[in-house]
């Protein structure tokens, strides 16, 4: 048991070092400017894209409660793909839309900068996707853009970074949460735990023989 909990402890200071490099490869792409969407650009690079979004096939993710002007509001982030010239569509994470609404695109040609989010797969407990409705609650591109009628698309989503508005787009790049010194200082704790007992116990044992 004492080797585990080590174990576990050792384990978490490796994840930490892990989710400092990540945020700090995040940190390095929001201070870049945006380059070019490449065909086989890395996990949260920073883009820019231009071509033409289709509107007719918009789509929502997942279910966000905001505060608003008028109170607390249920939200959706709005999907639309985005069809370039000799390349194949990419869906586009917009941003945050209040209810039901849809508000159109800028016609013609349009130009997003982003950052290029890697595809998410269900969980044991992920809500079920409605095609139908085209309300999805997994951020998977491939299984939306066939339930748009799109064959091929992406292999990963952008989310559109810009300034408030509707939709409300991201503002800048994730920030995950970095727990993990805390979670090895418990595990490491409840090692030493562990060998406190263990010691007191070997203590009464030796000194109950003694007797």
């Amino acid at each position: 048991m004492l080797a585990v909990l080590i174990g576990l402890g050792v384990w978490q200071l490796e994840r930490r070092a892990w989710k400092l490099g990540l945020l700090a490869e995040f940190a390095r792409s929001e201070s870049e400017p945006a380059v070019p969407l490449a065909n086989d650009p890395r996990p949260f690079m920073k883009v820019h894209v231009e071509g033409r979004l289709r509107d007719d096939l918009a789509a929502t993710y997942g279910a966000d409660v905001r505060e608003t002007k008028t109170g607390s509001v249920l939200g959706e982030q709005l999907l639309v793909p985005l069809e370039r010239v000799g390349a194949v569509p990419i869906m586009v994470d917009r941003g945050w839309v209040p209810g039901n609404l849809r508000p159109a695109s800028k016609p013609g040609i349009v130009s997003i900068d982003g950052y290029v989010r890697p595809p998410d797969h269900p969980g044991w407990f992920s809500p079920t996707d409605d095609p139908v409705k085209r309300q999805f609650y997994t951020l998977d591109p491939a299984r939306i853009g066939l339930a748009l009628g799109l064959p091929t698309v992406a292999p990963f989503t952008l989310v559109a970074l810009g300034p408030h508005g509707v939709p409300d787009p991201a503002e800048t790049l994730p920030r995950p949460p970095n727990d993990h010194l805390s979670y090895a200082i418990t595990w490491f704790g409840l090692a030493v735990t562990l060998l406190v007992i263990f010691t007191a116990y070997v203590r009464r044992s030796l000194s109950g023989t003694a007797r």
